[in-house]
């Protein structure tokens, strides 16, 4: 029999542990409680009204906090017109606003699997700044112009009124898109959204395609969510990249690059997105070696990026074990203060040199604070913040997202403790994910789980992969114990 425990409120504890605050405040209630009668707020006056575009959105099916809807327009010589709405949370949710000390105390949304801790309310991550199906919103258009082979001709940025058209989800349009599952109903329903999804789709394979010669790092993890049945722990559900996700990471990341390049091209400081070039590149020079392959001693995104696609073809089932020891051996990714015309870190997974994040201001906190120093830019002002108070964003950012992972990944482990604790005793193929002074941690595929290896981890590295025995579970505290056997 498995043991009980109400995943929901370990949640929050999670949260409450991590140092977020999981609750809105009654000055937060009462802000909402004015947005909620108001009016809306009118278009700024050089806004475009793009409400007839065959805008649509592509996301969970669950999913309600919109940030991004998107339309294509194909253009002579085999170029492509794409333009990214983004919500324009600023104009509901004002600086120094008690919203805004809420949202800049978390800086993100904390989505657990069993529960969601929105950085927004919801009245208005889901209703009133949520780029919702059918309703008239505020928006900052990224504009980019694609040509047949992936790179971007000219990019753009400005405000415009939009409606979303056609709210979609990635696993019906991902088997659509893939031949694998018929078209969605609105999509059947619609004499132009298949023409459109479909132009969409090509820009985005361009894109992408342009993105790998580059030498971004095609990979592809596992991402595991407890699946629930009220309050009891159903299992842990796999979320498969299809054709849909890759549509949205490819016009994300386009958006973001050209969202930095705009904020660089006038002169207003940012908040960049950088992924250090990585400092274990010996280690993964040893897994390539263990596969029978060859990496350079100094680290290329590129020498990286062909030898990721050269195990891919070789073993498609186990590489997304790979893809997770590599991005371990990568480490996170960090925000920073970027300055005007100074040279920046760079991206080393996407093999850029100037990003940022701007696609998702109901969810991040930076994405908000990158939407009004554009708003800045397009004001012919100064930035709204200064040096000081943008070092200061970019480095609760950094750790509050570092805090959410453990959040995330807390409630996981608890959620497969329970899952587990009538598998005690049974052995499992594992990858090691982790390994340092504080402990080895191994994942299993089936299910999906990570925990820590308590006995026989002496030698282990990331990487490494390993037969392991389950010896212990603790669903209260999370704790999923093995042996190597």
């Amino acid at each position: 029999m498995r043991p009980q425990i109400n995943l929901r409120a370990a949640a929050r504890q999670a949260m409450i542990d991590r140092g977020f605050r999981p609750d809105f405040g009654p000055e937060v209630e009462a802000e909402v409680a004015v947005l909620r009668r108001g009016t809306d707020p009118a278009p700024a006056p050089d806004a475009r009204d793009l409400r007839n575009l065959l805008w649509s959105s592509i996301d969970e099916v669950e999913s309600r906090d919109l940030d991004q809807i998107e339309v294509a327009e194909p253009l002579s010589g085999g170029e492509t017109r794409v333009r990214v709405a983004i919500a324009d949370v600023d104009s509901r949710v004002h600086a120094g606003s008690a919203i805004d000390a809420h949202a800049a105390w978390n800086t993100t949304s904390v989505y657990t699997g069993v529960a969601i801790f929105p950085m927004l309310p919801e009245e208005l991550s889901t209703d009133l700044t949520s780029l919702g199906e059918g309703v008239d919103r505020r928006a900052m258009v990224i504009d980019l112009v694609v040509a047949a082979d992936g790179t971007t001709r000219s990019h753009d940025v400005y405000p415009a009124l939009v409606r979303n058209h056609a709210k979609l989800d990635y696993d019906a349009i991902g088997a659509w898109l893939e031949e694998e599952g018929p078209a969605p109903a609105k999509v059947a329903a619609s004499a132009d959204l298949p023409a459109q999804l479909r132009v969409q789709d090509a820009a985005a394979q361009a894109l992408r395609a342009r993105r790998y010669e580059r030498g971004a790092l095609p990979l592809e993890t596992i991402e595991a969510r407890a699946e629930m049945d009220g309050e009891t722990v159903k299992g842990l559900v796999v979320k498969p990249k299809n054709r849909a996700r890759q549509l949205i990471e490819d016009f994300m990341v386009a958006a973001n690059v050209a969202m930095a390049a705009f904020l660089e091209e006038h002169h207003s400081p940012w908040i960049g997105r950088v992924v250090r070039i990585p400092q274990r590149w010996g280690r993964i020079v040893d897994l390539a070696q263990q596969l029978g392959d060859e990496l350079p001693l100094e680290p290329s995104a590129r020498a990286l990026a062909e030898f990721l696609d050269r195990q891919h073809a070789k073993d498609p089932l186990r590489y997304p074990d790979l893809s997770l020891a590599v991005v371990k051996l990568l480490g996170s990714g960090d925000y920073v203060l970027q300055k005007p015309g100074q040279p920046n870190e760079g991206h080393f997974g996407l093999a850029v040199d100037d990003y940022t994040h701007s696609t998702a201001p109901n969810r991040r906190y930076a994405d908000l604070v990158t939407q009004r120093l554009l708003k800045g830019v397009l004001a012919g002002g100064g930035p709204p913040y200064d040096d000081s108070a943008l070092s200061a964003i970019a480095l609760r950012c950094t750790e509050r997202e570092d805090e959410a992972n453990r959040v995330e990944r807390q409630v996981q482990k608890q959620a497969a403790a329970v899952l587990l604790a009538d598998r005690v005793g049974a052995s499992f193929d594992g990858l090691v994910t982790g390994a340092s002074p504080k402990g080895t941690w191994v994942r299993i595929l089936r299910p999906p789980v990570e925990g820590r290896v308590m006995r026989g981890e002496e030698g282990l590295d990331v990487g490494d992969k390993v037969r392991v025995r389950l010896i212990g579970t603790d669903p209260v505290r999370g704790f999923i114990d093995f042996a190597r056997d």
